[in-house]
């Protein structure tokens, strides 16, 4: 079962976070959290094909040629100086999607994720994909109170327009 939430919560979500989500709900059956144990890669797959038929770049490797870079500065005459890996992205929408599997909470990944997406240009979207369940703890309502917490607070201002966190 997919499970998500978008951020912040007095906004509709856009139609892209409905693609995304779609993309997941299609591959369900092969990558519930509750079922299989796979790692962030496998489920990657699982919906790339769905992703870049909407016109998302996907990671497809690790050879560099394979990864998606979005910059985050810029140097001498322009050339990007600093960059960050992304698992999706749809460059027209603005979207970045990350896909975690064990370590999403555990090492604080969706955290590190949120940081980058807040550093990268040209993104105004996050998608964060975390498993509903990893090993007897639930994922992803871990990550949506953390997000809740953020957007209720006035500390911090995101430069983001929205956030959405998908549990498989």
């Amino acid at each position: 079962m997919i499970n998500w939430q978008y951020f912040p919560k007095s906004d509709k979500a856009p139609a892209i976070v409905h693609t995304v989500v779609d993309a997941f709900e299609e591959a369900s059956h092969r990558i519930d959290s509750f079922k299989f144990d796979l790692p962030s890669n496998d489920v990657l797959t699982e919906v790339c094909q769905r992703l870049q038929s909407a016109e998302f770049e996907v990671e497809t490797g690790k050879k560099k040629v394979e990864k998606i870079f979005v910059p985050v500065l810029f140097g001498l005459n322009g050339k990007t100086e600093k960059s960050f890996e992304a698992d999706a992205y749809h460059r027209e929408e603005e979207f970045v999607l990350e896909v975690e599997a064990g370590r999403a909470v555990v090492n604080n990944q969706f955290l590190k994720d949120l940081f980058q997406a807040c550093m990268m240009h040209g993104v105004n979207y996050l998608g964060i994909a975390v498993r509903n369940t990893y090993r007897n703890s639930n994922d992803f309502e871990r990550v949506i109170r953390f997000i809740d917490t953020l957007y209720a607070s006035s500390r911090i201002r995101l430069p983001l327009q929205g956030i959405l966190i998908i549990g498989y």
